[in-house]
């Protein structure tokens, strides 16, 4: 259980075949913010002086233990099932109180969801190509791109009778999350507080996130939709309500 003295313990695994070391800075001062990143192992084959740009040097700056596993398998990927065996056993020494899970592979969904079952909180990181079904999983999911300041640009996309639903949806209308969000809470005053609806989008959408439109905090991106008034309440705190 966390003490509300210190930050959260955090077990940090990489996968080290899908996501590039070019973001690992950006990533763990993410991840800073979320608690103390304890455990810092990554899985791959590092014979070849590591993939995706993971070399000795970059671990070393970040103090990231590699986890070799040798790519002489075929079939399933065997540092994933190294990093699912660790991640069960760190699970079951009841000393974390949360998982960064950082891929981009689908193949960790089970595993995010499994550790959430015991009442951990899975934070995942990955590209937006990311399939949805394991930002689903996560109680929250971080796009790598907002992180290095290269926010997404919705674009209007059909909807196909043959999606599996594999691939993230294009970016939610955000007028339309800070309504349901005000339906979803139960209040007589038309006044909510951003908290409120802040705490609500991001439990309902886990990839949620003010950076994929451009905007540093939730506050600056209701100020730009028309539809809501803010102001200032009790404590400073920003209150929102609808116009229409």
């Amino acid at each position: 259980m966390a003490n509300p003295a210190k930050p959260p313990l955090l077990a940090v695994l990489i996968d080290a075949d899908n996501i590039s070391a070019k973001h690992a800075e950006a990533m763990f001062e993410e991840i800073a913010s979320l608690g103390e990143a304890s455990i810092r192992r990554i899985y791959g084959d590092f014979a070849g002086g590591g993939p995706q740009g993971w070399t000795k040097e970059k671990l070393a700056a970040l103090a990231i233990v590699p986890h070799q596993q040798f790519a002489n398998t075929t079939g399933k990927n065997a540092s994933d099932i190294a990093l699912v065996i660790d991640a069960m056993d760190i699970l079951h020494s009841g000393r974390f109180d949360g998982f960064v899970l950082i891929s981009s592979d689908s193949d960790f969904t089970r595993l995010a969801s499994r550790i959430r079952e015991q009442g951990v909180d899975v934070f995942g990181m990955g590209m937006r190509k990311t399939p949805a079904a394991f930002v689903k999983a996560c109680k929250r999911f971080i796009y790598v791109e907002n992180l290095i300041n290269e926010p997404h640009k919705p674009k209007p996309k059909p909807i196909k009778s043959d999606d599996t639903g594999d691939s993230p949806p294009p970016l939610d209308d955000p007028a339309k999350l800070v309504i349901r969000a005000m339906d979803a809470i139960e209040q007589d005053d038309e006044w909510f507080t951003l908290g409120q609806i802040g705490q609500f989008i991001t439990a309902a959408n886990p990839d949620f996130d003010t950076r994929s439109y451009g905007k540093r905090k939730l506050s600056d991106l209701i100020a730009t939709l028309k539809i809501f008034e803010t102001k200032r309440g009790d404590g400073n705190q920003i209150l929102v309500r609808r116009l229409d």
